[in-house]
């Protein structure tokens, strides 16, 4: 049950958020136009939410090794350049989330320090930025299980 739930993390989790998401958004279109008025907090709530389902998007499309990419010029170059950039590709995405994860660590620190909250719910914004460390650590182990898989398959 824990390797199920370890292995479908992304999709679990990207599903809840997804309903929730959508079911904020209903009961706001619902109270607009039964009510007249549209209720301030669904939209922070659901824009936050988009951060992370996004986050774990990316996450899942490394593990599954089904980002975008245009492999028409890799799969005509030689074994060698291939690896090179196979490398480079590894070492690029590595430095972008490692970045991510130390930058969005530093706000989380701030906003802490800073008590600074929402404008809707008044809670701590560092409730919603917490994702972008977490989820950017999330994806650089998600990049380095495609880097072993494939290593130890072969395909580089």
């Amino acid at each position: 049950m824990i390797r199920f739930i370890c292995n479908r993390f992304e999709e679990l989790l990207g599903s809840v958020l997804l309903l929730v998401m959508v079911s904020i958004a209903f009961i706001n279109v619902i109270t607009r136009y039964c009510i007249k008025m549209s209720l301030a907090w669904t939209e922070e709530i659901t824009v936050n939410l988009f951060v992370w389902v996004v986050l774990l998007g990316t996450s899942f499309a490394f593990r599954n090794d089904s980002h975008l990419g245009v492999t028409m010029f890799y799969d005509g170059m030689p074994k060698w350049a291939q690896r090179l950039c196979y490398v480079i590709f590894l070492a690029a995405s590595l430095g972008f989330f490692g970045v991510l994860f130390y930058l969005g660590l530093t706000e989380v620190r701030d906003e802490i320090d800073l008590e600074v909250t929402t404008e809707s719910l008044a809670i701590p914004v560092w409730w919603y930025t917490i994702a972008t460390p977490a989820f950017s650590l999330l994806i650089i182990i998600r990049i380095l299980q495609r880097a072993w898989h494939d290593w130890r398959s072969g395909n580089i």
